[in-house]
């Protein structure tokens, strides 16, 4: 409270009949105090940098020992990182899945600093690194959207910035502004037939009008030379250009996290690398720990576990809401009226607790990460035992994780 989060106070008891592990980024459930169900942001864990299969463990083991139901369903995008190879491969594309694993020295954690910028793989002027990447920076936005216009197009810019990136656009220095050769496909009508509206503005307008509203522009040099695609599938994690060994990176997570139409979006970035004469080589980026390993993973532990995916809740899945709190996974009813935000066990204690974070410093840290972050920050008590109406907390400051390494609250 004292580094600016919410207490939030439960009510009544326990009778979750479910637990809901969520994999689908920027989304969450809402609890509902008449039907109750624990509901897990998964994504969350990764967004924080989490060991996520520690943090799964640690959530079924939290489950197990408050005597909850040993019943699981893993909510999965509606797009599989298959399907997505199944459909290059029906373009005429090598694809092929790699897990997060077997990329260990290549992957990085998106940073604030970083640009939101195009996939072109070439050298440029920019020096801040770190940021998502997607076809034309902000254009492809736009350019899901059906936004056209250069107010809309402001709009865009200054809505990548309040969720915590650098908005941008790209030239190059031998075509200057139409050096971006996705914005050139799309100003000259090359994806018409696909049903998307050309912009309204041309390339020195649009970049007049990114810079205007707050953004960057980027100056690529040199000449195309990329090698294979990847799609990272991995939220807030990115690749970096290397001139000297080209590739396009087309961070599939961030479609998802400006509300964009996932397959659609891929789809044009498909479209793009052909159109541009680049290769039909593409790496779909994936967790090390999939949804089949988590249901093999639960019934291992004696539950029963099933996978579901998004599409099947689309009246339940919410997009998750910056003024809403991180919460614990509680499905109690409670006095909080701030909905929308992502639920993991405690609340931010299953960030400190994960990361063997013990002092009062360190929690006041995390607190203050998580609101930078996007997210109102909060632990929980209930009505019958005040601050220890936490079970995981409670937990946690008795000892139970003990046997699993983690060291306890001091």
């Amino acid at each position: 409270e004292n580094a600016g989060g919410v207490i939030e106070m439960h009510h009544g008891s326990h009778a979750e009949k479910v637990v809901y592990i969520n994999l689908v980024e920027n989304k969450t459930l809402e609890p509902d105090e008449d039907d109750q169900r624990f509901i897990v942001d998964g994504w969350a864990a990764g967004k924080f940098g989490l060991d996520v299969p520690k943090f799964l463990i640690a959530a079924a083991a939290t489950v197990e020992m408050l005597g909850g139901p040993k019943k699981a369903k893993i909510v999965i995008p509606s797009i599989s990182p298959a399907q997505i190879a199944e459909a290059l491969q029906g373009r005429g594309w090598d694809a092929e899945i790699v897990t997060d694993a077997s990329m260990a020295g290549q992957l990085v954690d998106v940073r604030p600093e970083g640009i939101l910028k195009c996939v072109d793989g070439r050298g440029s002027d920019n020096t801040r690194m770190g940021g998502p990447k997607m076809p034309g920076g902000i254009y492809a936005i736009a350019h899901n959207r059906g936004v056209t216009s250069i107010e809309g197009l402001k709009q865009i810019t200054k809505e990548v910035a309040s969720k915590g990136h650098l908005p941008s656009v790209h030239g190059d220095h031998s075509s200057d502004m139409l050096g971006c050769g996705f914005f050139k496909l799309w100003v000259t009508g090359r994806f018409d037939d696909m049903g998307y509206p050309r912009p309204q503005f041309d390339a020195d307008q649009g970049a007049n009008a990114v810079k205007d509203a707050g953004g960057i522009i980027e100056m690529h040099h040199g000449s195309h030379t990329e090698k294979v695609v990847y799609i990272n599938l991995l939220a807030n994690k990115t690749l970096e250009p290397n001139e000297n060994d080209q590739r396009f990176i087309v961070d599939g997570w961030a479609a998802d996290k400006f509300g964009l139409d996932v397959p659609k979006f891929l789809i044009a970035a498909a479209a793009t690398v052909e159109m541009l004469g680049g290769p039909k080589n593409a790496k779909i980026v994936v967790p090390s720990i999939t949804p089949p390993q988590i249901v093999s993973a639960l019934r291992g532990r004696g539950w029963k576990a099933s996978i579901v995916k998004a599409s099947t809740m689309s009246s339940e899945l919410k997009r998750v809401d910056p003024q809403g709190i991180l919460k614990c996974v509680d499905g109690r009813g409670s006095d909080n009226t701030q909905f929308g935000g992502p639920k993991m066990p405690g609340g931010i204690y299953a960030i400190a607790h994960n990361r063997g974070v013990t002092t009062l410093e360190g929690l006041k840290d995390i607190t203050r990460e998580v609101a930078s972050k996007g997210h109102v920050p909060s632990v929980h008590g209930d009505h019958s035992s005040d601050m220890l109406g936490c079970g995981f907390f409670k937990l946690w400051l008795t000892g139970r994780f003990d046997d699993m390494g983690y060291p306890r609250p001091e």
